[in-house]
């Protein structure tokens, strides 16, 4: 297997199935882990009749995918989370890209009924390749050896992404894909569009001038 996919899972029963489902074509060339945070549903059950490799670990993002990275197989890691989906041929794009790069990201689309979710996903796609920093719906993939040179991701509950994107371009810029993950609008369309992109701002402003991981976090739940 010279890719692994690791995926970060917690109480994802009602979208396991299909998330699995459209995995399998997958799994003759990658290998699949899911890193259970605890879930409290049937998600590890659902997972393990799928014939699927489950592990488990303490909660949150950071600690499940480096928990997921330290018994991968593969040569290549996707850190991918539940609610997004690859595009066609995902492992072949992936394995062109790390020919020439130590890591990298796709494009993203944002699935949901709010025009304006395609103008959030534009400028999240923009921003990502002006500033070399790629975000966690995008789907992050890198060279085992990248990954453990920079000793993973840091051990904290929001921004981990952020925070491993800056450690990684210090050994090159990013392969910035266009083809694109599909990744779910709930959030925004729960909590509310405007105010959702007014607090990512407000969080990432504040983690570019030395806030607390912890108390951005408690910001965001």
């Amino acid at each position: 297997m010279s890719l692994s996919i690791i995926m970060p899972m917690l109480n994802e029963a009602n979208s396991l199935p299909q998330t699995l489902d459209e995995l399998r074509p997958y799994a003759a060339s990658a290998e699949l882990i899911l890193v259970d945070g605890g879930s409290r549903d049937h998600s590890v059950a659902l997972a393990q009749r799928a014939g699927v490799k489950v592990i488990s670990s303490a909660p949150g993002r950071a600690r499940q995918m480096n928990a997921g990275a330290a018994v991968a197989r593969g040569d290549d890691l996707l850190f991918l989370h539940a609610d997004t989906r690859l595009p066609p041929d995902a492992d072949r794009l992936i394995a062109e890209a790390l020919a020439e790069h130590h890591w990298g990201r796709f494009d993203v689309t944002i699935s949901g009924s709010h025009p304006m979710l395609a103008v959030i996903a534009f400028m999240m796609n923009r921003r990502s390749r002006l500033t070399g920093i790629a975000t966690g719906d995008q789907a992050i993939f890198v060279r085992r050896s990248t990954f453990e040179a920079v000793d993973g991701f840091p051990d904290q509950p929001l921004m981990e992404d952020i925070e491993l994107s800056k450690q990684l371009k210090r050994l090159g810029s990013p392969a910035c894909l266009a083809q694109k993950v599909v990744t779910s609008g709930r959030r925004w369309e729960q909590k509310g569009l405007w105010r959702t992109v007014v607090l990512m701002w407000r969080l990432r402003f504040a983690y570019w001038r030395g806030a607390n991981p912890e108390q951005l976090a408690r910001a965001y739940r």
